[in-house]
Parts: structure tokens; sequence; C-alpha cells
């Protein structure tokens, strides 16, 4: 076998081409590779205007929500909505009978009427619950005392859509006051009502059913309706003092009309539901306070 012996200048020219070589195939060019998604050395990651990296997508808005009113985190008062509108169909008589105004109207109904609360909230919830069942209207004729002490029990009142009236600051024989306590016996509660559940009474009775001229006029002045009733339930009565009693009177005075006058007593608030019952078996309908109209004369 021949052995070719390379020269020295010969060896170190080759082996220059060799490393040129190697170095060229260093620089040259790889396929092209995705953009890396790791996050940098430090962990930020740069974000756009909205907060957002800027390599993700943007979401669509969240749905519009309706404004409260009020500033964020804080709590919003419930407001009670305004009641939808009722035609003036029925007035008041001078026997304070409800009657109604035009001559095809409806005879056969009653008024509820509920007085000197509000004081006590088992009786008052168990009042409104048999009214609700019944899809019924009364009027809660309230004492200012009462309401200063129970403001709550009022919103309650007003919360379930019921009627509030005025009965006077204290629940005083108000014929024998001075003018100027009668005065302050009827404004204050309307100032009360008012400041508490923003409305103010339309309808005025009397403590005892008992006032004079002056009492009428500043009833009056205020807007008031001054009414006494026409049935009286006697719930006050020690012989009434049950269910049945406040019923059995109650339906012993009965007539198309009638005014019926209770109050914010345990036997009553018990009785309610089954007199409500009675009254719808016998023909009779319940006047929505709403629908009287307090302008007319009796």
């Amino acid at each position: 076998m021949t052995i070719r012996i390379w020269s020295k200048p010969l060896l170190v020219a080759a082996l220059s081409l060799l490393l040129l070589s190697m170095a060229a195939c260093r620089q040259a060019p790889g396929p092209e590779q995705p953009l890396s998604t790791a996050l940098p050395a430090d962990g930020t990651v740069t974000e756009d205007r909205a907060g957002r990296p800027k390599d993700e997508p943007a979401s669509p808005p969240p749905a519009a929500q309706p404004s409260s009113g009020e500033p964020a985190g804080e709590a919003v008062t419930s407001v009670v909505p305004a009641p939808d509108a009722v035609s003036k169909t029925y007035k008041m008589n001078k026997n304070y009978d409800i009657v109604p105004i035009g001559p095809d109207g409806n005879k056969k109904v009653v008024l509820l009427t509920f007085d000197d609360g509000p004081k006590d909230k088992d009786q008052l919830e168990k009042l409104l619950g048999a009214l609700d069942s019944h899809h019924a209207k009364a009027i809660f004729f309230v004492n200012g005392y009462r309401v200063q002490k129970n403001p709550e029990l009022l919103k309650l009142i007003h919360e379930r859509r019921q009627t509030i009236g005025n009965h006077s600051w204290d629940h005083i024989d108000l014929k024998n006051e001075p003018e100027e306590r009668v005065n302050s016996q009827i404004g204050d509660v309307q100032h009360i009502v008012k400041e508490t559940v923003g409305t103010v009474p339309a309808f005025f009775r009397p403590p005892f059913g008992s006032a004079n001229d002056y009492v009428k006029k500043q009833a009056a002045k205020e807007n008031l309706l001054f009414m006494t009733w026409s049935n009286g339930s006697e719930d006050w009565l020690s012989t009434n003092q049950k269910p049945e009693g406040v019923i059995k009177r109650v339906l012993e005075q009965l007539h198309p009309g009638s005014n019926i006058l209770m109050h914010e007593l345990p036997w009553t608030a018990e009785a309610l539901g089954d007199l409500l019952t009675e009254l719808e078996k016998r023909g009779y309908s319940f006047v929505d306070p709403a629908q009287i109209d307090t302008g007319l004369e009796p």
C-alpha cells in the first residue's frame, strides 16, 4: 500500500480550509422558531391600558346593570314603588258611610279601618296578612306618640300598600282642648308620618269620635277628610274580647257602605281573616281608600 505523505505547507492549508468551513456552518440561519411565550426572568407581564396582557384578547364588556343611584359599597334603602293610579269612584256621606259617586257604582261595599296603632308587630303582621289574603285595603289610623316609638311598624304598613290615617298625637278628647293644642295634635302627626314614610295622611278620625267645629276646621286645613264610623266592632269591650265576639258585633250592624271601626288588638287580629271571608260570602267588596274622593263634601 502506498502512503502519501503531505508536506507541511499543504497540511496547514487543508486545516485552514476545514476551520473556515466549520465557522460558516455555525453562522447560517436555521428554521424559523415560534415566539417564546415564557414570562420575563423577573416575572412581570407587559399590560395594555385596560390592564390585560398584550397578547390576551379583549373580552366582551359585561351586561349593563341598572344604576342604584347610590355610591358603590353603600347600602341602598328600599323604596316603595308609587301605587298605581286609582279612579276616585266613592265618597263619604253625612252618616260616614262609603257610597259610589256614580249611579251605577257598586253599593255593597265596606271600608275597613283600624285605630290606635302602630304598637305590636305580631298583631300588625296578622292584620296585614289577612288583608293581603283577601286582596283588601284598609286605613290604619295612627297616633303620633306610637309612631315615634315604633317607626318601623309605620313603614311596614306603608310597604304593604295600606293607607295611613291621622288619629291625633296623644289619643285625647280634642273637643276639650284649646285651639293651639288641637293644631299640634293634628299637625304633628302629619309631620311625623311625612318624615317617616314620605307621604301625609288624607283621612282624620278623632279619638272617641269626639270633636267640635274647630277640630273639623283644623282637619280640613290640613287637607284631611274628617270621619268617625258607621259600624263599630266594639272590640275594646270586655264582652267582645274574643274573635267570635268581634265578628258577631260587626255582622249585627252590617249594611252597604259600612265604615267599620276596629282596633289593633290580639282578638281582632285573630278574627279578621274569618270576618273578611264572611263578608265576601255575603256579597260584599272592600273599598280601597284610594278610591275615596276626599275633596267631595259629605
